[in-house]
C-alpha cells in the first residue's frame, strides 16, 4: 500500500530543485501531482518523463491575475487537492547595501505574499472537505538570524511566524499546515555562491542534495491524523562545522 494513495497534491516551483524532488518522491508514493511552474520546459519535460500521473500547470505566481487563477485550475484538472507545497522561492544572499530594490521586492514578493495567497485561496477547499495538509519550504535560515543573507532570511522568519500561527487557526478544520527547513541545498538559489565556495562546501560535506530534502515528506505526510509534525529542520552534519 503507498503511502499517498489516491491524494492529489499539487507543488509550486515544482519544475526544478527541490520542487522537483518532491514530485518525484510523491509519484511513486501513490499521488497524483500538479506541478505549477512558469518553466514551460521544465513542465514539458516533466509531463513526457512521467505521463499520466502528473498534471501541469504553467502559471507565473508573481502575476497576481495569473497567481489568482491557481486554484480553480488545479480543481479544473484534479478534482481536488489533498496536499498542498508552497515550495516556490528566491533567493538573494549577500549584503543589504548591495541589493538593489527591485531584487528585494521580487523576491519578498515570492517568499512571502505568494506563499500567503496560496495558502489563503487552497483554505476554503481544504476547510470544507475537513482534511488536508499543507507544507512550505522554508529554511534553517527562519530559526536563527543569518548575517550573510538578511533579506532571504528575513523572509523565511516572516513565513515561520505565518505557519505557526494558521495552524493553529486550522487544525479544527482538520488542515495540518508545516514546514521543512533545510540547509543548504544544491539548486540554483546557489548560483551566486563563489565557485570555490560551492567547491569547499561539496567538499566539507556541508550541503545536502535535494532529493534528500524530498524525503522528508514522505516521513511528514502518512503520519495519523491527530500527529503533526510542525517543522521538520534538514541540514547536513557537516554544516555545523
Amino acid at each position: 500500500m503507498h503511502g499517498l494513495s489516491d491524494k492529489v497534491a499539487a507543488v509550486t516551483g515544482g519544475a526544478s530543485g527541490i520542487g522537483l524532488a518532491c514530485v518525484e518522491v510523491m509519484l511513486p508514493a501513490g499521488a497524483r501531482v500538479v506541478v505549477i511552474d512558469r518553466d514551460t520546459a521544465g513542465l514539458s519535460a516533466m509531463k513526457e518523463k512521467h505521463g499520466d500521473d502528473l498534471l501541469v500547470l504553467n502559471i507565473d505566481l508573481l502575476d497576481p491575475e495569473n497567481c489568482a487563477t491557481m486554484m480553480p485550475r488545479i480543481l479544473e484538472c484534479a478534482g481536488q487537492l489533498d496536499i498542498f507545497h508552497a515550495n516556490a522561492g528566491l533567493y538573494l544572499g549577500g549584503d543589504l547595501i548591495d541589493a538593489d530594490n527591485s531584487s528585494i521586492d521580487r523576491m519578498l514578493n515570492l517568499n512571502v505574499n505568494v506563499v500567503m495567497k496560496n495558502i489563503h485561496d487552497v483554505l476554503p477547499h481544504m476547510i470544507e472537505r475537513g482534511c488536508g495538509d499543507i507544507i512550505v519550504t522554508s529554511s534553517l535560515a527562519a530559526h536563527f538570524p543569518t548575517p550573510w543573507e538578511p533579506v532571504y532570511a528575513s523572509s523565511k522568519w516572516a513565513i515561520n511566524c505565518f505557519v505557526q500561527t494558521v495552524r493553529r487557526q486550522v487544525f479544527k478544520h482538520g488542515v495540518r499546515v508545516a514546514s521543512i527547513s533545510p540547509e543548504p541545498v544544491i539548486t540554483s538559489l546557489l548560483s551566486d555562491w563563489p565557485e570555490e565556495k560551492l567547491a569547499q562546501a561539496k567538499s566539507d560535506g556541508c550541503l545536502l542534495d535535494a532529493d534528500e530534502v524530498a524525503e522528508s515528506l514522505l516521513f511528514m505526510l502518512p503520519r495519523p491524523r491527530h500527529v503533526t509534525i510542525r517543522d521538520m529542520v534538514v541540514m547536513p552534519s557537516g554544516f555545523d562545522l
